[in-house]
């Protein structure tokens, strides 16, 4: 395992048990613990952890939630327990030798997580943290579509991305959204994503939208696509079920996955 995808997993572990062990991590990764200090030594730089003697901690503004920590990881680690749950239940949608196109951001990315063991997977996708997550998928195809490189969200849109995505007929696009609304159907923050998604909805022959509680009723800067051109919606049991009932009654197939309320805090 190269170094960018051992601290991919380290993050990981930090944000779900607060705290690591050096002879734990040599353990899990099979490297020596010059390798993990090292490890650590770069996400102390990133303003991740506090070491300690033996290990190392999550900071406490991050376990608080402080917005302390790069956009992208901030995103992907949010909310991760519902994020990941509707990553699991969207991708067991897809079968053997299908073709995906995977949206960049933090629930795509856990959709990724979960396609590891598909088997003569294609994944096509936008988002670099999605590409490097589907490389795990040993038995997998991956094509990264070109372009400018958004670096908030490690995204490549633009014109270039758009005519690329114009080569694919996939099985499944699965988008991510800003915010959804039954006024604005389902929004992106940024001019040139939104194209992007719009271009993966004219390649997929299905289409589907995860999102998390917190983008119903939010608003975005501009709409990708509207009711209509979605087939299904995965999100979780946190949303009112009277906003989901308003979605089903528009024609979208909402598949829902059960999350305990206490895993977000919300109680």
């Amino acid at each position: 395992m190269i170094a960018i995808h051992r601290r991919t997993k380290i993050r990981e572990m930090l944000f779900q048990e607060r705290s690591v062990k050096v002879a734990e991590l040599v353990k899990e990764f099979g490297v020596s613990e010059e390798t993990i200090r090292r490890d650590l030594n770069q996400l102390e730089q990133e303003g991740i952890i506090q070491k300690n003697y033996g290990g190392a901690i999550l900071l406490e503004e991050l376990q608080s939630g402080a917005q302390a920590i790069p956009p992208v990881e901030q995103r992907r680690f949010q909310y991760y327990e519902e994020k990941d749950a509707i990553g699991k239940l969207a991708a067991s949608l897809v079968e053997g030798r299908q073709i995906v196109i995977l949206d960049s951001g933090s629930t795509t990315w856990c959709i990724a997580r979960h396609l590891r063991s598909v088997q003569d997977l294609m994944v096509v996708t936008n988002g670099l943290d999605v590409a490097e997550e589907s490389s795990q998928n040993e038995d997998a195809s991956v094509f990264v579509i070109g372009g400018k490189l958004i670096k908030k969200s490690r995204s490549l849109v633009g014109p270039q991305a758009e005519l690329e995505l114009q080569k694919y007929n996939a099985d499944f696009s699965f988008l991510g959204a800003s915010g959804i609304s039954m006024r604005k159907g389902f929004t992106s923050s940024d001019l040139y994503e939104a194209e992007v998604k719009r271009a993966m909805i004219a390649a997929g022959q299905k289409i589907v939208i995860v999102a998390d509680h917190t983008k119903f009723e939010r608003g975005g800067l501009i709409s990708f696509a509207s009711f209509q051109d979605v087939d299904i919606l995965v999100t979780s049991d946190l949303v009112e079920p009277s906003m989901l009932d308003e979605i089903r009654n528009s024609g979208v197939q909402v598949m829902v996955c059960q999350v305990k309320r206490e895993m977000q805090g919300l109680e």
